[in-house]
């Protein structure tokens, strides 16, 4: 009949509804819940200690009226809530006003880095609300991430790839001073360690930037900063340029990304989920012996396991980057599967036999599971 609905209700187009909610890691229980008036929509949050406070504040950010396309909002919020009977119930502190989308928190030296639209500001705790200390609209497009790491702020554009960032208190400004050569549109990042970064974009590609040593300790050694501050007056982009270390084409989103351990006591590796499903990991290869191995058996298999489309394997994992540093471990996987005669060839060529080779790819995988 005319005017019966089926499923959920759907909402008109730019109308909103948002919630907090509070769970219980023992019990996976539901013990707190916030809905948010108007029509407001959480956009980021972070779990941030102030500068002398002993417990930890939420801190949420809100967009109000939000479009996704094209993007724009009415304006945003920061808002605080301190944890109440024992992290059962949310008290607002008090909600600072944005001049636009608020899509990145971190917490920095006991203060708080908050990416609006295509600027990073830092805030201090108020009395009413937070205290800008300084700010930095340079940033091209829109910050989906910030990241620290000691001194350092990792920044992610949306459609620009990494921007690395350091704050002086002397002259209280926070200075670029590198960025990626390659436009890539962000999706998810992580910091691997004070240089690198590995991050996904939105067309399926999985990638490694790094700082070299030398321009890493060229920052390190010019604590007046007066360098980087000639450079980008006479420069539109940051001095110093990122070189990238991995690149390889997934052919799905990366949604997320995140450097862990699933064994106690085993080795870190990456963690990436994609927006269709898929769980996969990169596991850093750490002897030339390991390297020469699957870098060898990846080609062998290449050459006598050719898709079954005809699709070319290295042409697609090179779709937008020439793939770099890394190896298909989906692709050796397939060795278990080929004729014996053909494993025993690639073998051959190894200068192993397939048992050892089976042996190699399951000791793989038991350091990730």
């Amino acid at each position: 009949e005319e005017g019966m609905h089926f499923g959920p209700v759907r909402g008109k187009a730019g109308q909103w509804a948002s919630c907090i909610e509070l769970v219980d890691a023992s019990s996976l229980t539901v013990s707190g819940h916030l809905d948010l008036e108007g029509n407001h929509i959480v956009t980021c949050m972070a779990l941030v200690r102030f500068e002398g406070q002993e417990e930890d504040t939420l801190v949420v950010g809100t967009a109000l009226n939000m479009k996704l396309q094209p993007r724009g909002s009415d304006g945003g919020e920061i808002r605080l809530y301190s944890l109440q009977d024992k992290g059962k119930r949310l008290e607002l502190i008090h909600s600072t006003a944005a001049r636009g989308i608020p899509r990145a928190l971190c917490t920095f030296h006991g203060k708080l880095l908050v990416g609006v639209e295509n600027s990073l500001a830092l805030y201090d705790l108020g009395k009413k609300q937070l205290l800008k200390k300084t700010e930095n609209r340079n940033f091209p497009n829109f910050i989906v991430s910030v990241e620290t790491m000691g001194d350092r702020i990792y920044v992610g554009d949306a459609q620009d790839s990494f921007h690395f960032c350091r704050y002086r208190s002397e002259d209280n400004q926070i200075h670029i001073y590198a960025d990626d050569s390659i436009p890539r549109y962000l999706t998810a990042s992580v910091a691997l360690d004070y240089n690198t970064m590995v991050g996904g974009d939105k067309f399926g590609n999985i990638f490694v930037c790094r700082l070299p040593k030398d321009i890493s300790q060229e920052v390190e050694d010019d604590p007046t900063g007066g360098r980087i501050l000639k450079k980008n007056e006479q420069v539109e982009t940051a001095p110093h340029k990122l070189e990238a270390e991995c690149n390889f084409h997934l052919g799905d989103t990366v949604t997320s990304i995140q450097r862990t351990s699933m064994q106690p006591g085993g080795k870190e590796f990456i963690l990436y989920m994609t927006i269709l499903g898929e769980i996969g990991a990169l596991l850093p290869l750490t002897s030339k012996e390991d390297v020469d191995f699957f870098t060898h058996l990846e080609m062998h298999l290449r050459q006598d396991n050719p898709p079954i489309c005809g699709n070319d394997h290295l042409r697609y994992r090179s779709s937008y980057n020439p793939v770099r540093n890394v190896v298909d471990g989906g692709l050796c996987e397939q060795y278990s599967q080929i004729p014996k005669e053909l494993q025993a060839r690639i073998a051959e060529e190894l200068d192993r036999t397939p048992g050892e080779v089976m042996k190699k790819l399951e000791d793989v995988r038991n350091r990730i599971m």
